[in-house]
This record gives structure tokens, C-alpha cells and sequence, in this order.
């Protein structure tokens, strides 16, 4: 159906190349003038003024759910005004030890324009439905859940 490319860049940049003392620090060049440096997360030796990796991938799920529920509501004329999001990813120890973004939790905060009233169930259905649309939501093993 359609591709969706990225561009990631790493150098050297002088340092002395041991596990401790690499630079993590790189960038992702969408191919549209937008260039986002990015590095590990501070766990692992990564700069904190930067984006890392698991940070990018709880963005991603809490965009594509938002997008998909807008999309949803758009369809069922429910005008949103706004919508904002505080999602939560935990990385956790897996069974083999090794970490792994194991559950996002999405804390969406949805203004309807004045005058709608949406029942709570009908906003757990739209979240609902949301989630099982959701392109990513739909690629990933994590645990998502709607809070």
C-alpha cells in the first residue's frame, strides 16, 4: 500500500569507539526537510536533551491511536476541539531478561466542541474501536491501553 522511509545517520565523530565512550547520538531525516536528532535513552548512555528510540515509539503509538480516533469521529461527525495525550511506555525485563517496551499507557484528554455531549461509554467505544484500527497499534506485541 505505501512506504514509509527514514534515513539514519551515525558517525564516529572522533571518539574513542568502546561501549562506554561511542557517541549514541544520531539523527532521523524523513526525506521532507525535517531532521530529528536522536541518541539512546539516558539508561543507556544516551543524551537527555535528545529523543532515544523507546521515547519515538510511545510517540508513535499515542499518534497513530490519536489520529485514528480522530479519524473515527470525523467519520460519526463528533467534532473534537482538542486532544492531548500524556502516554506512559515501560520498559521492562522480559522473561529472557532482555528489556523490552513491554505496555504504553495512553492518558488522552478529549475536548468535544461546546454543546456535544459524548457519554463515557461512547468515548470507550471510540477508543476501542481506535485501537483495533490503529496501523501500529495492530504491529506490535505491546500491551496498549487507553486510560
Amino acid at each position: 500500500m505505501s512506504e514509509h522511509k527514514v534515513n539514519l545517520s551515525w558517525s564516529r565523530e572522533g571518539l574513542e569507539f568502546t561501549y562506554k565512550n561511542f557517541s549514541r547520538n544520531h539523527e532521523w531525516d524523513f526525506g521532507n526537510g525535517n531532521v530529528i536528532r536522536a541518541t539512546a535513552a539516558p539508561e543507556f548512555l544516551g543524551s537527555p536533551e535528545l529523543v532515544d528510540p523507546e521515547q519515538a515509539f510511545v510517540a508513535s503509538i499515542a499518534s497513530c491511536h490519536a489520529l485514528t480516533f480522530l479519524a473515527i469521529c470525523a467519520l460519526q461527525k463528533i467534532e473534537v476541539d482538542s486532544y492531548i495525550d500524556n502516554a506512559i511506555g515501560h520498559l521492562e525485563k522480559a522473561e529472557d531478561g532482555k528489556p523490552w517496551l513491554s505496555k504504553i499507557d495512553l492518558h488522552p484528554e478529549i475536548k468535544f466542541v461546546d454543546g456535544a455531549n459524548i457519554e463515557n461509554i461512547k468515548i470507550r467505544e471510540l477508543h476501542q474501536k481506535a485501537h483495533c484500527e490503529c496501523f501500529l497499534a495492530r504491529s506490535v506485541k505491546t500491551s496498549i491501553t487507553v486510560n
